[in-house]
C-alpha cells in the first residue's frame, strides 16, 4: 500500500504533491501573519475583539466561538491585532491540509491537490482568512466535519459519527448556518442507499446528542436574554417582499469571491458530482447533500433581500472540490485551452489575494476613497490621538458613541487611555462589567459619522449640557474618508446607558 501511494505520488505534477502543498500553505500562512499582525483592524473584527476581553456562551449578534478564539490570542499575544487574527489564520493553514486529506478520500490524490490549491486561491478565504469573523470557525468545523464524514466512509468505523458530532456541534457555536450541514448530512443518510445503514449505529445518535449538547449553553444564554440573538440572525429569513435583483448579486458575488476560473471549473465539476450522485455515489453524494440546503437557502433569501458575500463561505471547500474534480480529469481530455484554463485559475486567485493583502498593509494609493474594500481599518489611529487633546482640553473623562463600529474602533485605538461607551444598544454589551455610574456622571465627548450626526437637539435630551467642539476627518494618504464630528456633553439627565432612551440617537 505504501510503494503504491509513492508511486502514485511520484506521478504527479510537483505542484501537486504532499511536500509542496504543505510548503505552500505554510508560506500562504506566513505572509497572513505578518498582515495581521500590520494591517488595522476591520469595523467587525474590532467589534469581536471586545466579545474576546469578555468570553462569554452568548452574544447578540452570533454564537461565541469567535470570541473565544480572539480570548485565546489575546491571553497569548496581548490586546493586539496580532492576537485578535493568529486563531484564525492558523485555523486556514490547518483546514486547508484538512481540505487535502477529504478530497484524497473522496476523489483521489490528484483532486486533493487541486482542492488545496483552489482553495487558497479563492478571494474569500485569500483574503477573508486573515479576518476575524465568525466565518473563520465556520469554515474550519464544517470542513473538519466532511474530513470526519468522509473517514466514515474510507474506514466504515461507526466511532466516526462521535467526531462529526463534535466538529458539528463546535460549528454551531461558531455560527448558526451550520445547521444546514446537519440538514445535509440527514439528506445523504435518507438519500444514499449505502449510508442508510448508519442510521442502525448508536454512535450516530450520541454523536447528535453531543453536537446539541455542546450547543447547549447557547441555547441557554439565548433564553436568558430574550432570545436575541435568534431573533436578529433567524429574523432576516422573514421574507417582507420579493424580488428577484438580489439574486444576480448572489451569483456575481459566489462567482467573484470563488474567483471566475475556479468558478467555472466548480460550475463544471457541480455537473459531475450530480451526475455521480444520481448514480448512488455515495462520495459525491455527501459532497452534494452537505451543500445543498444551505445553497438553497441562500437562494432563497436573495429573493428577499441581500445575501452578504461572505455567508456562503462555509461550503466554498465543497465548491473547491468539485472544481478540482474537473481539474484532475482535464489531461484525459484532448482540449489544450482547459488546461490552460486550470493552470491559470490558483495563480491568478493567490496574486489578486496577495496584492490586496499588500495594500491592506501598505495602501497602494488613497485614491478609491470610501470604495476601497479596505478603508474602513484606516485612519483610526489618527483620530483617537485627536480625540485624546481635545478630551484633555475640554476636561472629558470618556468618549460616548451610538454605532457599534465607531464604538469599536475607538476602543481598540484608545484602549488604556479613554473609556468608550455606546449608550445605545445596550443589548450588544451586556458580556461587560458596566462602567461606574461616577464616570458616566462626568463630562464626554459624544462622537458620530458627520452623516449620521444627531445634532444638538437630539444630544440636549439626553444630556444638559451639549456643545459642538470640533469635526476630525479620518483619512488615507490625503482623502478623507469620512468626518467624525465631536461635542462636548455633560450633565446626563439619566444614567447615560439606560436601554430605555430612545433608539436610535
Amino acid at each position: 500500500m505504501a510503494d503504491g501511494s509513492r508511486k502514485a505520488e511520484a506521478d504527479l505534477p510537483v505542484w501537486l504533491r504532499p511536500g509542496f502543498l504543505a510548503l505552500f500553505v505554510l508560506v500562504l500562512t506566513c505572509l497572513r501573519l505578518f498582515v495581521a499582525a500590520n494591517a488595522g483592524l476591520a469595523e467587525d473584527e474590532a467589534y469581536y475583539r471586545l466579545w474576546g476581553l469578555s468570553p462569554a456562551f452568548g452574544y447578540y449578534d452570533h454564537p461565541p466561538m469567535i470570541a473565544w478564539w480572539i480570548a485565546a490570542g489575546q491571553a497569548v499575544f496581548g490586546d493586539t491585532a496580532f492576537a485578535i487574527r493568529v486563531v484564525c489564520v492558523l485555523s486556514a493553514g490547518v483546514g486547508s491540509l484538512v481540505l487535502w486529506r477529504t478530497a484524497d478520500i473522496l476523489f483521489g490524490r490528484k483532486a486533493a491537490g487541486w482542492s488545496v490549491l483552489f482553495f487558497n486561491a479563492t478571494i474569500l478565504i485569500g483574503v477573508g482568512s486573515v479576518i476575524a469573523t465568525p466565518d473563520a470557525p465556520s469554515v474550519f468545523f464544517w470542513g473538519l466535519s466532511l474530513w470526519a464524514l468522509a473517514e466514515l466512509i474510507r474506514s466504515e468505523s461507526a466511532n466516526w459519527w462521535l467526531a462529526v458530532g463534535l466538529f458539528a456541534g463546535l460549528g454551531l457555536v461558531s455560527k448558526y448556518s451550520v445547521l444546514f450541514l446537519g440538514a445535509g448530512i440527514v439528506l445523504w443518510l435518507l438519500l444514499m442507499p449505502e449510508a442508510r445503514r448508519w442510521l442502525k449505529s448508536w454512535q450516530l445518535w450520541a454523536g447528535g446528542i453531543l453536537a446539541i449538547a455542546l450547543f447547549a449553553p447557547v441555547l441557554v444564554w439565548n433564553a436568558g436574554h430574550e432570545w436575541a440573538s435568534f431573533h436578529k440572525q433567524f429574523g432576516r429569513a422573514v421574507p417582507e417582499g420579493w424580488t428577484l435583483k438580489y439574486l444576480g448579486e448572489l451569483v456575481g458575488a459566489l462567482a467573484g469571491l470563488l474567483n471566475p476560473l475556479i468558478a467555472v471549473l466548480a460550475a463544471v465539476g457541480a455537473g459531475r458530482v450530480i451526475s455521480r450522485t444520481w448514480e448512488r455515489d455515495q462520495k459525491a453524494g455527501l459532497v452534494l447533500m452537505t451543500t445543498l440546503p444551505f445553497l438553497a437557502y441562500l437562494v432563497f433569501h436573495a429573493l428577499h433581500a441581500r445575501v452578504q458575500g461572505n455567508w456562503p463561505a462555509p461550503i466554498f471547500p465543497a465548491f473547491v472540490m468539485m472544481a478540482a474534480l474537473v481539474a484532475a480529469e482535464l489531461p484525459q481530455t484532448r482540449t489544450g485551452f482547459w488546461r490552460k484554463w486550470r493552470a491559470t485559475a490558483a495563480p491568478l486567485g493567490v496574486v489578486v489575494s496577495l496584492l490586496v493583502l499588500l495594500h491592506a498593509v501598505y495602501p497602494l494609493t488613497g485614491a478609491f476613497g470610501r470604495k476601497d474594500p479596505t478603508q474602513q481599518t484606516r485612519g483610526w489611529d489618527m483620530v483617537a490621538s485627536k480625540l485624546a487633546r481635545i478630551a484633555e482640553r475640554e476636561g472629558a473623562a470618556w468618549i460616548a458613541t451610538d454605532r457599534y463600529y465607531l464604538n469599536a474602533e475607538l476602543a481598540f485605538s484608545l484602549r488604556g487611555s479613554l473609556p468608550v461607551i455606546q449608550v445605545n444598544d445596550r443589548i450588544r454589551y451586556v458580556m461587560q462589567e458596566p462602567e461606574p455610574e461616577s464616570l458616566v456622571r462626568k463630562p464626554a465627548l459624544f462622537v458620530a459619522p458627520a452623516k449620521r450626526d444627531p445634532g444638538l437637539d437630539r444630544l440636549s435630551q439626553r444630556f444638559s449640557q451639549a456643545e459642538r467642539v470640533a469635526a476630525i476627518p479620518r483619512m488615507v494618504k490625503g482623502v478623507t474618508l469620512e468626518d467624525i464630528v465631536v461635542y462636548r456633553i455633560a450633565s446626563p439627565q439619566k444614567d447615560p446607558r439606560d436601554p430605555v432612551y430612545p433608539l436610535p440617537l
